[in-house]
């Protein structure tokens, strides 16, 4: 290949993006980093969630400027080229305050149901979004069931109530959202059980068991589904176990036969299910999954969103994720919160990064460490591409990918505080690569 064909973009702390060249190729030698010639899983692709206090940052920025963030997350030709995006049904912890889609106590026939306050805030967030790319494809996950539903009757902590009338209101509860949403001209593609199974919080949550998964996905949401005509698919997830205060989820062996194994060993569950979501301490459940249900599709569907401080050293972290995730299966990874005010408070309290800032006092979109982290995977690997297998010293650093197209794109990160020079192998040529301290490169061969 000519070095003149060779892209290559790396980002520092101090220059988040410079294209770099290739001068010539190297003389052969033991490389560092080479391509194996496997050929792994299809890539689905990239995208974050639309959430309340995103939507509420994001319109504090002037018109010009607002279009100019929507382009960058959402257009094809844009920084990130977003594919597949989330969404909550009902209040996520990034909503404005506590609701549900129906909290008429005891509709078990969802009269009540509406997704009026939806058209306020993630209706129009989503509508723009998908001006801008009409082949976006979206999935949903509750945070809690409507109040009435669970014991103690809450929003946060608990648990749903496990009576046969509250599980078919409940499965009936998905099947409103999805039609309500397709009353609105908005496909919901998958809809996720629940967020974050074992989250006990003071935020909107719901805790449940690998049984009751198993049980309400065989039992309830799938046959529910089906008797209405649905073609949603239906997903394990988002699976976040064992998170490190669960003791007693320690001793089930990382979350694999406590949640996936229970649920997907049973046929009749199984046959519903067409993939599986995971996120935070989900990431030590993964290999296990894929490795005994490789037919499956997988997504890491919640970034670790950091401590609203967006610094280089958490985007050194959020490389990592990446890596082991997709070197662990995935399909696609999604990032949380996309925009949001400085700092990234919750309604509940903390704090967490996001890819673009935009501060009240001075409205202008900036763009944080993550937002370039993103930017060397969605900017240059769309679906259709397949995770290609790499081997040598520097494989625990990189991803590559091939591209519909042909191309291979290389990712890769320096994480030490010096340059290191690597030798690539690409098929016979080798090229000497001048990686700068603490980077992340993208190179397309």
């Amino acid at each position: 290949m000519d070095v003149k064909d060779i892209v290559w973009v790396s980002s520092t702390e101090n220059e988040p993006w410079v294209s770099r060249s290739v001068e010539s190729p190297a003389a052969e030698g033991a490389a560092d980093l080479a391509f194996s010639g496997e050929i792994h899983q299809n890539i689905e692709g990239f995208g974050g969630c639309f959430n309340e206090l995103g939507f509420e940052a994001l319109n504090l920025l002037a018109a010009e400027d607002r279009s100019a963030v929507l382009h960058s997350l959402f257009h094809p030709e844009g920084d990130h080229k977003f594919s597949i995006c989330r969404l909550p049904i009902g209040a996520s912890d990034y909503a404005l305050e506590w609701y549900s889609l129906n909290e008429t106590d005891g509709d078990y026939a969802m009269e009540h149901f509406s997704i009026e306050r939806d058209r306020k805030y993630l209706i129009p967030y989503i509508r723009e979004a998908l001006k801008l790319n009409p082949e976006l494809k979206l999935f949903a996950s509750p945070w809690s069931p409507p109040t009435w539903m669970k014991f103690p009757r809450a929003y946060n902590y608990g648990t749903l109530r496990w009576e046969k009338e509250i599980l078919e209101a409940y499965a009936l509860y998905f099947v409103k959202f999805v039609q309500a949403y397709a009353g609105e001209g908005i496909t919901i593609h998958q809809v996720h059980v629940q967020n974050e199974v074992v989250a006990d919080q003071k935020f909107p949550s719901c805790v449940w068991t690998g049984e009751q998964l198993r049980e309400f996905i065989r039992d309830y949401l799938g046959p529910a589904f089906e008797q209405h005509g649905l073609d949603t698919e239906i997903w394990l997830g988002t699976i976040n176990a064992p998170e490190p205060w669960d003791e007693w989820m320690k001793q089930k062996d990382s979350g694999f036969d406590a949640y996936a194994h229970t649920v997907l060993s049973d046929p009749e569950a199984y046959k519903y299910v067409q993939g599986v979501g995971y996120q935070w301490a989900g990431k030590y459940g993964i290999q296990r999954t894929v490795q005994a249900y490789p037919e499956l599709r997988y997504m890491q569907t919640e970034n670790e969103c950091g401590d609203g401080e967006n610094t280089w050293f958490y985007a050194k972290y959020v490389f990592n994720l990446y890596q082991h995730y997709f070197t662990n299966g995935v399909n696609a990874y999604i990032y949380w919160n996309m925009v949001l005010q400085p700092k990234g408070r919750s309604t509940w309290g903390w704090e967490q990064n996001s890819m673009i800032t935009v501060d009240p006092d001075e409205p202008k979109a900036v763009h944080n460490p993550e937002f370039y982290v993103m930017k060397h995977f969605a900017h240059f690997i769309g679906p259709g591409s397949r995770r290609i297998g790499l081997k040598g010293r520097w494989t625990g650093n990189a991803l590559a990918f091939g591209t519909p197209e042909g191309r291979r794109v290389l990712v890769i990160a320096n994480p030490f505080k010096e340059a290191r020079t690597i030798l690539l192998a690409n098929d016979e040529t080798h090229y000497k690569l001048m990686l700068d301290a603490e980077s992340f490169n993208t190179i397309i061969l």
